[in-house]
């Protein structure tokens, strides 16, 4: 039988989450409570509210004389997390919600797999949702009224979320089995597709599933996560556009632990500067007046592109190095010396040899590096990442 576990503070929704278990064991399904609430219930749960806080370091007692609410909704989350990371057998996950109880649960699934079904119903739901999604598949369900009592309305939109978190537990589909082929990660922007698809197609001839992320902020914290989750056997960073964005300002930011992971976790890696020649902003009445005069690219009516100057491509290029150098696995550096990006060829608008090479520059020396007389879309550039990749995988085996 598929097992859905509820998260929940049943100090405020007890009996929300009362229905909804009775609903989710209605569904063929077993139902565990977990009590993430700080106060009395009269709801009796699977896990107690003391288990959590305990799990998360703490106890109930100290959280309840601090009378502090965003430290008990954080070491709560803590403690989910914990609890989760034990529970056995779990098959999804279903939360009900405010905003307290909502960024309880959004921690307590951060952690799962990619793939376990995580259902959060959240008065959040319809506005600014990353602090609850991040970059895990969470599905989020918007409530339209407040989680306060089973009524006409709310009855049918807990019992559409317990009959989706019921379908997708019966559904789940097992963690892959080490017959299937190896995954790699690979990230990816229009102006880098060529190249990535060179990449893509050569690693299938090797034997191996690639998974390609579209480097839009969410994409590349997509990709650092999926390789915290274990799943990867290397990493094709070929598109490392999102730092640009972090350095100068732009609207597609994946933060700055972006190139971290693989090294830290020892992954086969093989990166290059993949349109760090741009920074990303909306429509072009939205970039800021601090940027009149630079060289801008209209992409589209909801995307303007600046080009990075050299000084900006220097400091990329030692951030790049930074980040490669603290690696603990292999990792090899290509440099495409014909241009970063489809617009960084010669005739194009965002060409420009002298700030791509105080780029190349500033990379020298901190890892094994190729240097390539092509354009990075050149499908010659791809396969060579490709197959440098591959090697390193064997090797490693």
């Amino acid at each position: 039988m598929a097992t859905v576990v509820l998260v929940g503070t049943l100090d405020t929704k007890g009996p929300e989450y009362a229905w909804l278990r009775d609903r989710v064991r209605e569904l063929g399904c077993d139902a565990v409570l977990v009590d993430v609430g700080v106060g009395p219930s009269e709801v009796d749960a699977d896990v107690t509210a003391e288990e959590v806080a305990q799990a998360g370091g703490t106890s109930l007692a100290a959280l309840r004389d601090a009378g502090d609410r965003g430290a008990a909704v954080t070491a709560m989350g803590e403690g989910a997390a914990a609890v989760l990371a034990r529970l056995d057998p779990i098959d999804a996950v279903l939360a009900v919600g405010g905003s307290g109880g909502s960024s309880i649960a959004a921690r307590a699934v951060r952690d799962l797999p990619i793939g376990l079904p995580k259902l959060i119903v959240s008065t959040m739901a319809s506005g600014d949702v990353t602090p609850y999604v991040g970059a895990k598949d969470v599905t989020l369900m918007y409530s339209v009224v407040d989680i306060a009592g089973v009524n006409r309305v709310s009855r049918l939109i807990l019992g559409n979320a317990a009959a989706a978190a019921a379908g997708m537990a019966k559904a789940h589909t097992p963690a892959p089995t080490a017959e299937e082929r190896p995954l790699v990660g690979a990230s990816m922007f229009g102006v880098t597709t060529p190249a990535v698809d060179a990449a893509r197609e050569r690693l299938d001839e090797l034997g191996y599933e690639v998974l390609v992320f579209h480097a839009t902020g969410a994409g590349g914290r997509a990709l650092e996560g999926l390789v915290e989750s274990g799943l990867l056997a290397g990493v094709l960073d070929l598109t490392t556009t999102e730092l640009a964005d972090d350095l100068v300002g732009g609207v597609l930011s994946a933060g700055p632990d972006r190139l971290t992971a693989a090294g830290r976790h020892g992954l086969p890696q093989v990166v290059a500067p993949g349109a760090l020649d741009m920074v990303n902003f909306g429509p072009r009445e939205t970039v800021p007046e601090q940027f009149t005069g630079r060289n801008l690219y209209v992409h589209n009516p909801t995307v303007t592109l600046m080009r990075t100057t050299p000084d900006e491509m220097s400091e990329l290029g030692r951030r790049v190095a930074a980040k490669l150098a603290a690696a603990t696995g292999p990792t090899t550096l290509f440099i495409p010396l014909g241009g970063v990006s489809a617009l960084d060829a010669p005739g194009m608008p965002f060409h420009d040899p002298k700030a791509d090479e105080a780029c190349f520059a500033a990379m020298e020396g901190a890892v094994d590096t190729e240097r390539l007389d092509l354009n990075i879309n050149d499908p010659a550039f791809g396969r060579a990442m490709a197959d440098r990749l591959h090697q390193m995988i064997s090797e490693g085996e």
